[in-house]
């Protein structure tokens, strides 16, 4: 246990940064993962098809390949984003399909007859998706939306392959250099984690018994 409270700066500074990466990017994500689940259902069909191409490219893409074109190709091809930054955009672009096909699932389960009825009432698409749809799907959807974020969570840590300074690099980090502790070290930095995971999932148990629509 000393070598865990002899280096807790380390840990926080690792966990601060995880933290970071995880609002950041899971804001990021929750937006354009929107964005993608509204161009699934758009009439435009090459909008339709660009969303497709989208969410099966990137979510068949291994995260660390993801991070390693933005932490490693980016800057080869002229990009001065910092590799924090970088980690970032590559976690949010990596999430957002997972988001979007949460959503997704969620606005197929909203009865037809509510956009029609929106129809009309001579709501455009753009008003009857935004209104209408969106909102009962994001409360249909808050369980899987919640595990994304868990996962995210946890996908974090790859970014510590890529020269971020978040809490698997923090954990690796002191492990060098305290051989001995690996184990204790090892518990303190799963539990940093479960600090963020376990009220996530309290979160999602909640908000579902509070906002759920019955299908």
């Amino acid at each position: 246990m000393d070598a865990v409270i002899d280096n807790l700066p380390t840990y926080l500074e690792g966990f601060g940064m995880t933290l970071r990466l995880l609002v950041v990017s899971g804001l990021a994500a929750l937006v354009l993962g929107t964005i993608i689940a509204a161009m699934r259902i758009s009439p435009v069909a090459s909008l339709r098809g660009f969303a497709t191409v989208y969410t099966e490219l990137v979510r068949n893409t291994p995260l660390t390949l993801v991070l390693f074109f933005c932490a490693i190709i980016l800057p080869y091809i002229g990009s001065r984003l910092d590799y924090a930054t970088a980690a970032t955009i590559g976690l949010s672009v990596y999430t957002s399909p997972f988001i979007a096909e949460a959503l997704r699932s969620g606005i197929n389960g909203v009865p037809v007859g509510q956009a029609e009825a929106a129809r009309s009432l001579g709501f455009g698409f753009g008003q009857t998706v935004g209104l209408i749809v969106l909102p009962q799907a994001f409360r249909m959807t808050i369980p899987p939306l919640i595990n994304v974020f868990i996962a995210l969570t946890k996908n974090t840590s790859v970014a510590g392959g890529f020269f971020v300074f978040e809490l698997f690099a923090a954990t690796r980090e002191i492990a060098n250099a305290n051989g001995n502790a690996v184990l204790a070290i090892l518990l303190a930095a799963a539990t940093l984690y479960l600090v963020i995971t376990v009220p996530l999932g309290i979160l999602a148990g909640q908000l579902e018994r509070k906002w759920v629509v019955q299908r």
